[in-house]
């Protein structure tokens, strides 16, 4: 049977809009939330697992502001903290943001060096490569190829979901640890900060606001764009929660008690489980699928922001030659960044810093989006007087809890 025009039509809006929403999910689970993930589950156990369920709709509803903004003013984050604040608040805003992303990408080119180490490779020679491949995929594509790969590269993360189904967590041991969380430690605060801010990131609300427009996408496309979101948010989630369980599993059957400090050492415990050859290969090609993406999102999120400060919106659908400017940012970034990997950094110690850092930065970049989702939008998309008090209530006190676990934490 054949389906009806009508439908076909509903069908293929749909396809044109899936994208970026799914696109910056698979990149939220990227370097860092593998590392907080299976470093909270190697230390506490499943104690971890309410905060990564909790966040699913804080994650939905933090990036469902960035879909009204773009499609409702069609202008970046950025250019609208310069029409609101104007410059200096934009310039702010964009030091915060590549701060952010310099970390983000240093961790993912640090988790692929670590990978490339397991097989024997030297990190100069796999960063070089890893840089030439990303920079080279990005200047023959335009951004609905880019995508494609990007989907395609992060469909393997869906590895983490057969590890932690192949771990056998014991429900038992599950459900009592879920009611002894030690909120007073340090340590656990730490962690939870890390957790937070490898959930939700400047770089990737920015990312789904200008991809949006990159895209070409419209009100006609809201619909579709709300779903591509939602079914992202609860796949990441779901996807560290898988990370976090064979973790606990793969270091101390549960209990907890263990800490990790390298990839190769991460990835033992996967071989554990799965057997030496296995396990290696499929915690390689989990963990890359998601830096791959998220190294991606980050350099495109900072080729973007430089180019805003410099007045100059290019597009991943210009050629090199007529937006040098555009691509000459997203090749600074990957030679600062892998000049720092190759430096020897601790990729474990730089991505929790990172991911904590995300966590302070959070409550700033929430109250910008909050405040500009309710000034900016237009009517068809201004949030409800309901709806506002509601969003309030969920954000502020994950922002206050993100800054609080990130300060304790940090200090203890």
């Amino acid at each position: 049977m054949s389906l009806q025009p009508s439908t076909m039509r509903r069908l293929r809006h749909l396809l044109a809009a899936v994208g970026p929403g799914l696109v910056v999910m698979l990149a939220d689970t990227e370097t860092g939330s593998v590392i907080a993930a299976a470093q909270s589950g190697a230390h506490w156990g499943y104690r971890m697992l309410p905060l990564l369920l909790l966040l699913i709709p804080v994650l939905y509803l933090a990036q469902e502001l960035t879909i009204r903004l773009a499609l409702g003013t069609g202008k970046s984050y950025g250019e609208l903290v310069r029409r609101r604040w104007g410059r200096r608040a934009e310039r702010a805003s964009a030091a915060l943001l590549l701060t952010s992303c310099l970390g983000a990408l240093a961790t993912q080119l640090s988790g692929l060096a670590g990978i490339a180490q397991i097989f024997g490779i030297p990190v100069w020679h796999s960063i070089g490569l890893l840089c030439a491949l990303i920079f080279i995929m990005v200047c023959t594509g335009s951004y609905r190829s880019v995508e494609r790969i990007a989907i395609g590269l992060g469909v393997f993360e869906l590895a983490f979901l057969a590890e932690a189904w192949l771990a056998r967590p014991v429900p038992g041991q599950m459900l009592a640890q879920l009611s002894q969380l030690p909120l007073a430690n340090h340590d656990y605060l730490l962690l939870a900060a890390a957790n937070i801010g490898t959930c939700v990131m400047p770089w990737t609300l920015c990312y789904q606001q200008s991809a949006m427009l990159d895209k070409g996408l419209s009100l006609d496309d809201l619909k579709p764009a709300r779903l591509d979101t939602l079914l992202g948010a609860i796949l990441c989630q779901v996807i560290t929660a898988g990370i976090l369980i064979a973790a606990a599993v793969a270091f101390g059957d549960g209990a907890g008690g263990q800490s990790l400090d390298t990839i190769p050492q991460i990835a033992g415990g996967f071989t554990r489980l799965l057997g030496p050859t296995g396990g290696k290969l499929l915690f390689a090609l989990a963990l890359s699928g998601g830096a791959l993406v998220a190294a991606i999102v980050v350099c495109l999120t900072s080729a973007w922001t430089l180019g805003e400060l410099a007045g100059k919106r290019e597009s991943l659908e210009k050629h090199p030659l007529e937006a040098p400017w555009f691509y000459g940012s997203f090749a600074a970034m990957l030679l600062v960044t892998g000049a720092l990997v190759s430096s020897g950094v601790n990729l474990v110690k730089l991505s929790i810093a990172t991911s904590v850092a995300n966590a302070l930065l959070l409550p700033v970049m929430l109250a910008g989006l909050y405040w500009l989702a309710c000034r900016e939008l237009p009517p068809a998309l201004q949030l409800s007087r309901r709806y506002r008090l509601a969003l309030a209530a969920l954000l502020l006190p994950v922002a206050g809890f993100s800054l609080y676990a990130g300060i304790v934490g940090s200090l203890g």
